[in-house]
């Protein structure tokens, strides 16, 4: 059964480990998440952008998939479905088809509108039992065509929409998503640490987890964050497993073509990587708890 990542990001925050996010697109990346988080005894949340979930089909279909596979699977562990970096519009898509948590990218509006939309989003969701993110501060990289340098949060900022009832914050320490750049001065430990200051019991949320050595993301899950976002490197790891299939003839070799075959060792490799980070993350063994 999926469930919200309210209490698991509460779990983790008292527990000082950090719940991994996960970004899927496809069957096999949602399998390959949902089989290593039960080996492991770890609560994993599945992230869908909106680019993602309209490649998909929709999010109706998403959201239908992940529970058919939680179910036929015997998955145990505790799974929630999460919008990553929602619209308003696609907030309320997302509650409509079943998600079990929503994320508000209301970044880009001035305070005063983040406000306004994110307390009415903050209602809808939790009229439904439903949990929310929100964020303040840029992001950078790009993340569905979008292309940003990202800001530091303002731990102000960060404080009043904590106030709002939200359940969970990202909040920009430097970070960026997709492969860091060479000479990239690393994450704003000074900046997180003011925000958990003003933000207190509220989970924090550490977005572009891939590629930020594993020493700052230690550090990081000490100073309160509570779910790290990987995507980019699973995409890596997939697409360098698949490369080498195809560079070393596989597909030519008998029913080598056949995608169940094709697409084998890169599932096997986002296996092996989100293992990797809930083993970093410290969620392991904790599902239960």
């Amino acid at each position: 059964m999926l469930v919200t990542a309210t209490e698991m990001l509460k779990k983790a925050k008292a527990g000082h480990y950090a719940v991994g996010h996960f970004n899927i697109n496809n069957l096999e990346w949602t399998k390959s998440i949902l089989l290593t988080a039960q080996e492991l005894e770890s609560p994993v949340i599945l992230g869908v952008s909106e680019g993602a979930g309209k490649y998909m089909g929709g999010f109706e279909v998403v959201s239908a998939m992940v529970r058919a596979l939680d179910k036929s699977l015997g998955i145990t562990v505790p799974v929630a479905l999460h919008l990553d970096h929602g619209s308003y519009d696609g907030c309320y898509k997302c509650i409509k088809a079943g998600f079990t948590s929503i994320m508000f990218d209301g970044s880009h509006f001035d305070i005063d509108e983040n406000v306004a939309k994110t307390t009415e989003l903050v209602h809808a969701a939790h009229q439904l039992g439903l949990s929310i993110e929100a964020e303040v501060g840029g992001i950078g990289g790009e993340e569905d065509g979008v292309v940003s340098m990202g800001e530091c949060a303002d731990p102000e900022e960060c404080a009043k929409i904590t106030a709002l009832g939200v359940d969970m914050l990202a909040a920009g320490i430097g970070n960026i998503h997709g492969v860091y750049p060479e000479g990239w001065p690393g994450l704003r430990f000074d900046v997180l640490d003011d925000i958990q200051k003003k933000t207190g019991a509220m989970p924090l949320v550490l977005h572009g987890g891939t590629g930020i050595p594993d020493e700052m993301v230690k550090k990081a899950i000490t100073l309160g964050v509570s779910k790290v976002n990987v995507n980019t490197e699973c995409q890596l790891v997939f697409a360098e497993a698949t490369r080498k299939y195809v560079e070393a003839g596989k597909d030519l070799e008998g029913k080598g073509f056949d995608p169940r075959k094709l697409l084998a060792p890169g599932t096997e490799a986002i296996k092996a990587k989100v293992k990797e980070k809930i083993l970093l993350f410290g969620s392991d063994g904790k599902a239960f708890n």
